[in-house]
């Protein structure tokens, strides 16, 4: 019996697996880095011990380190979560090695399966549909276009198309060097890309009793980078005769390796209904409570039941009922090439309501580090249809108070009530084809509202007074006309900024806003009128920041002092760090001196586990150059400068 687990982990998934330790009476241990030391997960464990270190590679992926960390704190079982040393056969037979019980599958089941290439070899003995790898060295145009995988591991990391094969060699070293550092293992493999292909997959869960259930389908076609962004079981509008024959495909590939635990079998289903196999995770997925809404169960508790000997419940799993739809809040801008954004998360409040659940690994208060996944936390609703899942989680999302870096909510938000995804016409290219109306800059009308709403309540924590009914009095009334004051925002992140005026009268405040009206107001909410319509705001100031919260929506500003400083000025030309990070290359032959052209990579940053490009902001000469590979740079800092050249006047031309 399992007394005490130790969650090889961090954040969302070992807060989540420590959850229902605590309904099972099991106690927890967390391990956490130097980075991580304040972390939601280390407060919810029951003990916790250090692993030295920041860095992933020093820290959560330190095998050697976790196992002894497990011994120290008394624990007799480690769970791994997902990613990190989850799917690594060697940190398996040292956690049974040490004597701990491994909660996942056999060793031998995790080698099979560890490596993509090998993986493909088995599933197509055992009669597995599959895509056929194509040799890298042997490449041509008629192979293109073709997605680079690594071969341990998954998440997006490591993969690239090449769709000109000029772009191969390149994108081979960066792919190899992403899967390198993400999971110590560079091997790199090549397989066709299928456009407008769909991401299906199917959980299972097997005992060591010879029990093997199939747990429904999944839908994981809406990603960016490669990596799930929204998730839904089951995949709708598959063919009964399809989804029968991916479960059967499944257990087979389950029963081939001898699985036991949960694990989950990925396919691509091309747009002309036939399915591929692309790999088998030997551990929990992320999207994993979209399952357990529609089936009813805790995949966690019946891994460590499995774990511990037990059979699966019965012979076939519960009937599934309703849909489930899950999205991934990030800290990240997608208007900007996803980046990730750091910074100190203020509050993070989701709607309680029934059917609606919060996976997470932050609360209000805590610090977005650099060193891991931007990944902030999982929404998931479920109800009876899909049409009703898609709208309630839509409308949690939209209702959520996230203060704070910029993330991606509104993009959940847009991409829910997309015609598209709700007419379930679903592919990977889905953020390709979509991005650009999905992150296009909110009504300017409402934008000038929320600002109003920020400029009324900013004015109302300004003042001393207040009347009975508990609204700001707004300054002495006078019978001279008063001058309106001003106050200035800058919508973020797209950059627009307002300009708006009010003024104290016997009536009360005055807007300069057309067609609004102040109906009260105070420290956190106004309440204002437009054209008739009422309704509340909600506005929390911070730091110069101002969040406001409404019923449909939410806006975010930097209040601007009313004259432009002269020193903020940036020489143009200049590349700015957008986050912080290591340099990790720079491009061939860059030094100072150097032309480019616009667009141009001519610097990789590393952050968050990914790498990031940073481009040539127009054709020029390369002036400066403040950075080497393995510089640690902070967000803003001065990478380079590129300046454009001027032309002479007296070579113009005469109109």
């Amino acid at each position: 019996m399992i007394t005490s687990l130790l969650v090889a982990n961090r954040g969302e998934i070992a807060c989540r697996i420590f959850r229902t330790c605590r309904a099972l009476g099991i106690a927890t241990v967390a391990v956490y880095s130097d980075a991580d030391a304040g972390a939601l997960h280390v407060r919810e464990a029951d003990t916790a011990v250090r692993l030295p270190g920041a860095a992933p590679a020093d820290t959560y992926l330190r095998g050697d380190r976790v196992v002894a960390a497990a011994l120290a704190a008394g624990a007799d079982a480690v769970h791994p979560g997902y990613g990190f040393l989850s799917e690594n056969a060697d940190f398996a037979t040292a956690v049974q090695d040490a004597g701990l019980r491994w909660i996942g599958p056999p060793v031998k089941a995790i080698e099979l399966m560890a490596s993509k290439t090998r993986a493909k070899e088995l599933m197509a003995a055992a009669g597995v549909p599959l895509l056929a790898p194509v040799d890298p060295a042997a490449a041509t145009a008629d192979d293109l276009p073709l997605l680079l995988k690594a071969a341990a591991g998954g998440g997006g990391r490591g993969m690239r198309i090449v769709r000109e094969l000029g772009d191969l060699a390149g994108e081979l070293t960066a792919a190899a060097a992403e899967a390198l550092s993400a999971f110590g293992d560079g091997e790199v493999f090549a397989e066709p890309y299928v456009e407008r292909g769909r991401h299906v997959e199917v959980q299972i869960m097997a005992d060591e009793h010879d029990g093997v259930w199939a747990l429904g389908t999944r839908d994981c076609s809406l990603q960016r980078r490669h990596q799930k962004v929204i998730e839904e079981a089951p995949a709708p509008g598959l063919p009964d005769g399809l989804r029968e024959r991916l479960h059967e495909a499944a257990v087979a590939a389950a029963r081939a390796v001898g699985y036991r635990g949960a694990g989950t079998v990925e396919f691509l289903v091309a747009a002309d209904g036939r399915p591929y196999f692309l790999e088998m995770n030997t551990r929990l997925q992320v999207e994993h409570p979209v399952t357990e809404a529609v089936f009813g169960l805790d995949l966690v508790a019946l891994q460590l039941r499995t774990a511990e000997g037990e059979p699966l419940p019965s012979a076939e799993p519960p009937a599934p009922a309703g849909h489930a739809v899950e999205a991934r809040l990030y800290a990240e801008d997608p208007a900007r090439d996803w980046q990730p954004q750091t910074g100190a998360l203020l509050s993070l409040e989701v709607p309680d309501e029934p059917g609606v659940r919060l996976d997470t690994g932050y609360t209000g208060g805590d610090t977005i580090g650099v060193h891991y996944d931007p990944m902030l936390a999982k929404v998931i609703a479920h109800a009876p249809t899909r049409t009703e899942a898609v709208r309630l989680l839509a409308r949690a999302l939209e209702r959520a108070r996230v203060h704070g870096p910029v993330t991606n909510r509104d993009l959940l938000v847009r991409s829910l009530r997309h015609p598209d995804f709700l007419g379930a016409r679903l592919d990977t290219g889905f953020y390709e084809r979509h991005l650009a109306e999905l992150t296009a800059p909110a009504d300017e009308a409402a934008v000038r509202i929320a600002a109003t709403a920020a400029a009324v309540v900013e004015a109302a924590r300004n003042t001393v007074g207040k009347t009975a009914g508990g609204f700001a009095r707004f300054g002495a009334w006078r019978n001279l006309p008063s001058q309106p004051q001003i106050r200035r925002y800058r919508s973020e992140p797209d950059g627009r900024e307002y300009e708006i005026s009010y003024r104290p009268t016997r009536d009360g405040l005055v807007v300069g806003t057309e067609g609004v009206r102040v109906v009260s107001a105070g420290r956190v909410r106004a309440t204002l009128d437009t054209e008739g319509v009422t309704a509340p705001f909600h506005v929390a100031v911070h730091d110069g920041k101002a969040y406001v919260d409404t019923a449909s929506g939410a806006y975010t500003f930097t209040a601007l002092p009313r004259f432009t400083d002269p020193a903020d000025r940036t020489e143009p030309g200049s590349l700015l760090a957008p986050m912080p990070g290591t340099v990790v290359r720079l491009a061939d032959g860059l030094a100072e001196g150097a032309a480019v052209e616009a667009g141009q990579p001519l610097i990789w940053l590393e952050a968050m586990k990914m790498e990031h490009r940073i481009l040539a902001p127009a054709s020029g000469t390369l002036t400066a150059l403040h950075v080497a590979p393995g510089l640690q740079v902070e967000v803003g800092a001065l990478l380079a400068v590129v300046t454009e050249p001027t032309t002479d006047p007296s070579e113009e031309q005469p109109a």
